[in-house]
């Protein structure tokens, strides 16, 4: 009957966890939200707590082992690629977490997960805005610019670039019939970003123009 009261307190302490951390991804419009998040920390705590008590004595972790596979299962089907970029990496890590964090409470681990469940939610809302200002100060961005051949047109940009501060490489350019496009990577600051962005807008010359 202890153990069963005991057990019942972690399930309570694991579905807290789930909470806290589901909201803020559902809060964040994630894929994975409130009651995945949930549910992958109550399900990591139950198949401890079974693992436990079902276990041979000197295999007691056979069961829970397993959780870390299903979860990379879970994790990978929130992970996107599309136009160059790779999304839901923090969701997946989140899902990753909520179940460590279950593991641990199903092990009787509370206060460890209560402290570490603090440093996650600070990671993911604290952080967020140190992640942004260090974006706005330093982020790359793609651009792609289609205009009228004229002798030294592309290089009329790259020469704009230069005047933003910006750092650019040069990827493919490509000439057919009397238009010419060019590719380039840029890296700067976000306030010069925008002023790029203005100036190209503005630009009579530009036929197409893809950022």
């Amino acid at each position: 009957m202890e153990l069963a009261h005991l057990d019942f307190i972690k399930l309570l302490f694991s579905l807290g966890i789930g909470c806290v951390l589901g909201a803020e991804r559902e809060y964040r419009g994630k894929s994975a939200g409130l009651r995945t998040i949930i549910l992958i920390a109550l399900g990591s705590t139950l198949f401890t707590i079974f693992s436990m008590h079902i276990g041979l004595p000197n295999s007691a972790d056979r069961i829970a082992a397993n959780i870390v596979v299903g979860i990379g299962f879970l994790g990978a089907g929130v992970i996107f690629k599309a136009d160059d970029r790779v999304t839901g990496l923090t969701t997946a890590t989140t899902i990753w977490v909520a179940a460590a964090l279950g593991m641990g409470v199903g092990a009787g681990f509370f206060e460890l997960c209560g402290i570490a469940t603090g440093f996650v939610l600070i990671i993911l809302y604290a952080f967020l805005y140190w992640e942004r200002f260090i974006d706005n100060l330093n982020q790359t961005r793609k651009y792609r610019i289609v205009c009228r051949y004229e002798q030294e047109t592309l290089q009329h940009y790259e020469l704009l670039f230069k005047e933003l501060k910006l750092q650019a490489w040069r990827g493919q350019q490509r000439k057919a019939g009397n238009e010419i496009s060019g590719n380039w990577i840029v890296h700067g600051s976000a306030k010069n970003h925008e002023k790029l962005i203005d100036i190209l807008l503005k630009d009579e010359r530009i036929k197409e123009f893809d950022f």
